[in-house]
């Protein structure tokens, strides 16, 4: 999970919005599937999942 994690966070640092789109859809079921296993709360990857989308969208497109 934390390296979806970090790929978003990178493409976000980069400034590309699409590739930051793409890797949080990637991320998205990975997170989840850790939540289920128990890894992490429920709440806590929502928590971050909207985060990283609310950083995604104040991105400037390009």
């Amino acid at each position: 999970m934390r390296t979806f994690v970090k790929k978003v966070e990178m493409a976000i640092a980069g400034g590309n919005k699409a590739a930051a789109a793409e890797a949080l859809r990637a991320a998205q079921p990975e997170m989840q599937r850790a939540a289920d296993k128990g890894v992490i709360h429920d709440n806590t990857v929502a928590r971050k999942l909207s985060r990283l989308s609310a950083r995604i969208k104040a991105l400037v497109a390009g």
